[in-house]
């Protein structure tokens, strides 16, 4: 059995290499050269990375979650029962293994230029905000006389995977001036593994860097499924900043003819309006939310309903920590969306 001395001897080199890594990323996320390069291999590798998970019905990503996680559960517990060297050593080596695969894979996409530098530059106004919510507010009531209902008279998607292909054909149409990305050719976002839990934790979606797969939680109310697709397919064409998914995501509906996909970018894009409105003038938000059509208000009854039965200490704890990473990435935390509402009135006015 090892010493403690013996054992942070042994396991000293894994750690340097780790402490190693993270100064080297850093500096070179200070660099346009490195972070151009990892932008441009990150284009390269999607042509072969993507086809080669597409054609797997279920998310390999996940199950690459949860066989590592047993793994390190197991090597941990090995490491505090024997207190020997060679599990924390295992550790570190995993460790080092998938911090490297993920800056080069996805991390250092946090650093490219921001979108909003390909955006004529212009003041918004509270008036500005205003009236694009108002313009939103009528877009999303005449969309909605046309969709199709549950029993409950909310509004349901049928067909996800009608939606999915209409966003895959829509990425090749986005406006070069705005995306430079290429396009990509294969359909591979799928259903998550765990969405029984996603219900718990507030998380809709989320992009898997190892496997290139994009997951989203099906139980999901129909108001928010369409865009959440939208978004994760962003995050394949090579978009890390979550705001900058969500208005590539949009821009993919705005030129669709899925009124189910129109809705739901249209929905999100209201609601993102409101909550910028709501910061200065709290009564024109409740003057609209009071303005919504009887089905709009249906729709977010049931979002509400989805939301108050699934709240909890994993929907708090999952907020925050989601919250934290999106600070640490370069990116506004999750409850202001301010960036996407600038990006939005930067495009329509």
């Amino acid at each position: 059995m090892d010493t403690k001395k013996n054992i942070i001897q042994k396991n000293k080199s894994w750690a340097i290499i780790l402490v190693a890594q993270f100064l080297l990323f850093y500096i070179m996320s200070k660099s346009d050269f490195a972070v151009n390069f990892f932008s441009q291999l990150f284009d390269w590798k999607k042509k072969w990375h993507i086809p080669l998970f597409s054609e797997i019905s279920f998310s390999a990503g996940d199950v690459i979650y949860i066989i590592t996680a047993a793994l390190i559960c197991y090597l941990i517990l090995m490491s505090i029962k024997c207190r020997t060297a060679k599990y924390i050593k295992h550790l570190l080596i995993i460790g080092n293994i998938f911090y490297f695969t993920y800056q080069c894979f996805w991390g250092m996409l946090y650093f490219q230029a921001p979108l909003i530098t390909k955006m004529k530059n212009k003041n918004i106004s509270e008036s500005d905000l205003k009236k694009l919510t108002i313009k939103y507010l009528n877009i999303c009531k005449a969309e909605r006389e046309l969709l199709n209902e549950d029993k409950n008279g909310v509004f349901k998607v049928y067909d996800a995977e009608k939606i999915k292909n209409e966003i895959l054909k829509q990425q090749k149409l986005l406006p070069k001036k705005i995306c430079s990305k290429n396009p990509i050719q294969n359909l591979s976002i799928k259903p998550s593994l765990f969405n029984s839990f996603m219900n718990k934790t507030g998380i809709l979606g989320y992009y898997n860097p190892f496997t290139s797969e994009a997951q989203y939680n099906p139980n999901i109310p129909s108001t928010q499924l369409p865009f959440t697709i939208a978004h994760e397919m962003s995050h394949q064409l090579g978009y890390a900043r979550e705001q900058e998914a969500s208005f590539i995501g949009f821009l993919c509906a705005k030129r669709s003819n899925s009124l189910e996909l129109n809705y739901s970018a249209d929905l999100y894009a209201l609601k993102s309006l409101l909550r910028a409105v709501s910061v200065n003038d709290n009564v024109f938000r409740n003057r609209i939310l009071s303005s919504f059509s009887d089905k709009m208000k249906k729709d977010r009854e049931y979002e509400m309903k989805f939301i108050k039965a699934n709240e909890g200490i994993l929907s708090d704890f999952f907020g925050v920590t989601n919250d934290l990473f999106l600070k640490s990435n370069q990116q506004e935390g999750s409850v202001t969306y301010s960036y996407f509402v600038n990006l939005l009135v930067m495009y329509e006015i």
